[in-house]
């Protein structure tokens, strides 16, 4: 399985970034360029909507690391939505479920 990234301007004026299949090795590069990309573009509070994300590997939790850190440099705040339960327990797992917001 492959990655799309969709994103769009909520009415709340957060920008909304949704991965769909998998974050792993191969697709975390394009999932963190388009993402710092938004993020210099954009300048928006972040949402990431995990409904449709598959998968998730380390390498793909070190990306949104690098996300986190690059929206706090911003004064910017990020948080998760939506993550299915087994995604969920790779974050808090890893103690991440204690460093980024994540909600649903």
């Amino acid at each position: 399985m492959s990655l799309e990234i969709q994103y769009s301007i909520t009415s709340e004026n957060n920008l909304e970034v949704k991965p769909i299949g998998e974050v792993d090795i191969y697709t975390s590069p394009d999932l963190k360029n388009k993402v710092f990309e938004l993020i210099e573009n954009k300048k928006l509070n972040m949402v990431i909507n995990g409904e449709k994300l598959e998968y998730i590997d380390s390498t793909g939790l070190g990306i949104l690391m690098s996300i986190y850190k690059k929206m706090q440099e911003n004064s910017l705040n990020i948080k998760i939505l939506n993550l299915k339960p087994n995604i969920y327990k790779l974050f808090d797992i890893t103690g991440l479920s204690k460093v980024f917001d994540i909600q649903g």
